[in-house]
């Protein structure tokens, strides 16, 4: 739970004046005292009882609450928080009409107003009501909201009845208004009242709906056709008003106003999403940019501008240091202020000190940015948001392979805030991974803000991840966007770079030709550049392509010659990828023994450049070519030290090459339990990085078959 100051017990709890009333007193003419006072009428006060749908757990768990509180002989309380229009008093009058056959003596009912233009109403007003609802004359009514307050508890205890405190502000306004004895009360809010917590209150927050519910509420606010006929146009409609409630109902009272309007008319106009909110307004209060503006126009000063600059933000999500980047100079008010956010239930929790917006929010507040913000101070936090991820990708790729040979960055004006990555290279590529979202959003975002150098330099941080992880639809995208960036910015060194990793991802997913061609084209621009070092890299690249392609003699012949020239021109870790690769085309070209001696080359030069990652890669070869010569020992050495490496790593691919090895040498030796286990194991791993249906995966798959004697898979 967030941390939050508890509200401080209300004074006027129990006394008038300093005498404590007791049961059975007398004040004024009205009886005090465990027998009700006979009324001439049972207020039954809640409002109508809308459709409920997808919400049976919150209402199991208030079941359980009242439960186990009456089980105690204590009063029951239940405060149901959440954004503005997500159903809060729905679901509260929904489980208090259910609750009206164990409690008849009646049903409160107030709006508290913390939304309203007024202001949040004042306690001793509802007691006055509340009072005379339960049939106090209005001249007997006590003047004080102490009185008040102590006369409202003693009728209440004697009786059986449900009180819905609505739009409450806080928790300080909610205490003075709960009712004496085992009676229940439930509090909406768009807060989460963390104060009410010592009287014993069950917190029940409310997401969006689900899309199959929030298609069943859409069918039930039309009550035609409509929606039978059309699943798929009510489904994306539902979809663009991102499961809130308020927001179907707005779009199904629209559409039952025009019963001749199909919904996909609906669709098209949610879809223009900068005006989704003007187009579910309709009249009076129910329309989402209300229910928002509601909440927002509550919001001290620097929460308001911290909501605003967070619209900005182009990702689903963010961490807590997006917030200290947008408010800059501030940036030590960011905690508080994001706290005061999500108790307006502006900002939902994410989990791990994570953040995100409603859909609908979001486009909210970029509006009041929009309309609030001058364009230099959008521009400004856009910049600083771009530059904290840029900041945090750089130090997780610094940490992940510190051998990458980082290209300079370029930060705007500051200051630049950095996340902390973790310190290690499993935590830093989980936070990459995490993050992944966020940061391509960035990316692809910054080349039509005018932040051309943000794209490739983010795409280029992402290198680490990307090799490990192989994300192949976002390192083609990456790529692509930061290529077009670089050449945009006529930076030639910044193209050669995408080119080349972006060209190893081409190699990786399949796309060989493509590969080759962007290996070639940064050839090109290395050798118009007099680049001798980066030429040389691309001999390598090109040779990986044409042994992709079928084209071993060629592929050697470069790998050859890139294994010569890269250490005469300074890159020794390269020479030793050279001739990695060169060991592998040995391989498959039948040479083992030829292998077995250019791999460990391969791998003691890796080693000694402090590439662990490569030289366990290394390992795997020196195990397969091992298996080739029917050395099972060897074989299995070389694949059990290579997982010894890549496990500390997750690199889930090459860690599904090694265990196949290992299955192959547990077959090899009839150990055919290990050798189903690993062939299982492998499988899993090829499908968590969607290589399931590589050849890797299928000649596991054949292999698990025979060692299953032929059976069909499970």
């Amino acid at each position: 739970m967030r941390g939050h100051g508890l509200d401080a017990h209300n004074e006027l709890s129990g006394t008038v004046h300093g005498a404590v009333v007791q049961a059975g007193a007398v004040y004024g003419d009205v009886h005090i005292g465990s027998a009700p006072r006979p009324v001439d009428e049972t207020p039954w006060q809640l409002p109508p009882r809308g459709h409920v749908v997808d919400r049976s757990p919150e209402l199991r768990e208030l079941e359980r609450h009242r439960a186990h509180a009456l089980r105690q002989d204590r009063h029951v309380l239940a405060a149901v928080s959440g954004l503005g229009g997500v159903g809060k008093t729905t679901l509260a009058v929904k489980w208090l009409t259910t609750l009206r056959p164990d409690f008849p003596d009646g049903q409160l009912y107030a709006d508290l107003g913390a939304q309203s233009a007024e202001g949040p109403v004042l306690p001793g007003e509802i007691l006055g009501r509340f009072l005379r609802a339960l049939g106090i004359p209005v001249q007997q009514v006590p003047v004080t909201p102490a009185e008040r307050s102590v006369l409202y508890r003693s009728l209440t205890a004697g009786r059986r009845l449900v009180v819905l405190l609505d739009d409450a502000a806080t928790a300080a306004q909610v205490r003075p208004l709960l009712p004496g004895g085992a009676n229940v009360t439930a509090v909406t809010s768009r807060n989460r009242l963390p104060g009410l917590a010592v009287d014993g209150c069950r917190a029940v927050h409310l997401d969006a709906l689900a899309p199959e519910a929030a298609v069943e509420l859409l069918a039930d606010t039309l009550s035609d056709g409509r929606v039978a006929a059309q699943p798929d146009d009510a489904r994306t409609l539902v979809e663009l008003c991102a499961g809130l409630p308020l927001a179907v109902r707005v779009a199904g009272a629209r559409l039952a106003a025009r019963p001749g309007r199909r919904i996909t008319t609906m669709v098209h106009a949610l879809k223009e999403e900068h005006d989704r909110l003007e187009v579910l307004a309709i009249d009076g209060d129910h329309n989402v940019r209300a229910a928002l503006d509601l909440s927002y126009r509550a919001l001290p000063p620097q929460a308001a501008r911290l909501y605003r600059l967070l619209g900005l933000h182009a990702g689903p999500e963010f961490g807590s240091g997006v917030a200290a980047a947008v408010l800059a100079g501030e940036a030590s008010a960011a905690p508080a202020l994001l706290e005061t956010l999500h108790d307006a239930s502006l900002l939902l929790d994410a989990g791990e000190e994570r953040h995100r917006f409603h859909d609908l929010v979001r486009l909210h507040a970029a509006a009041r940015a929009r309309e609030e913000e001058p364009l230099e101070e959008r521009e400004r936090a856009v910049r600083r948001i771009a530059d904290h991820y840029l900041a945090s990708a750089t130090r997780a790729e610094e940490i992940i392979d510190p051998q990458h040979r980082t290209m300079a960055r370029d930060f705007g004006p500051g200051p630049v805030v950095v996340a902390d990555v973790g310190r290690n290279a499993e935590a830093a590529l989980d936070w990459l991974e995490r993050e992944l979202p966020q940061l391509m959003a960035v990316l692809r975002r910054s080349r039509a803000e005018g932040s051309p150098t943000v794209a490739w330099q983010l795409a280029d941080a992402l290198w680490p991840l990307f090799l490990r992880r192989k994300f192949y639809d976002d390192w083609h995208g990456a790529h692509e966007e930061g290529l077009a960036a670089a050449t945009e910015s006529g930076d030639t060194a910044a193209q050669c770079r995408m080119l080349t990793s972006g060209g190893v991802g081409r190699l990786g997913s399949g796309d060989h030709g493509r590969a080759l061609e962007m290996f070639e084209r940064a050839a090109r621009l290395f050798e118009d550049r007099g680049d001798r070092l980066g030429l040389a890299r691309t001999l390598n690249y090109r040779g990986l392509a044409l042994q992709r392609l079928g084209r071993s003699g060629e592929a050697a012949e470069l790998f050859r010659r890139a294994a010569a020239e890269l250490p005469v021109h300074g890159d020794r870790r390269a020479g030793a990828l050279a001739g990695l690769n060169l060991a592998d085309v040995a391989l498959a070209t039948g040479h083992a023994e030829e292998a077995v001696q250019q791999g460990a080359s391969a791998r003691d030069a890796l080693r000694s450049a402090g590439d662990t990652y490569n030289a366990a890669r290394a390992e795997t070869l020196l195990g397969r070519a091992h298996l080739a010569l029917d050395r099972l020992a060897q074989a299995a050495d070389h694949f059990s030290s290579a997982l010894a490496t890549l496990r500390g790593m997750t690199a889930s691919y090459e860690i599904a090459r090694a265990v196949a090895g290992l299955a192959e040498v547990a077959e090899r030796r009839a150990d055919t339990r290990t050798a189903q286990d690993l062939c299982r194991e492998a499988l899993d791993l090829y499908s968590a990085v969607g290589r399931s249906h590589s050849p890797e995966a299928e000649l596991l798959r054949h292999r698990l078959h025979r060692l299953d004697g032929g059976r069909p898979e499970t």
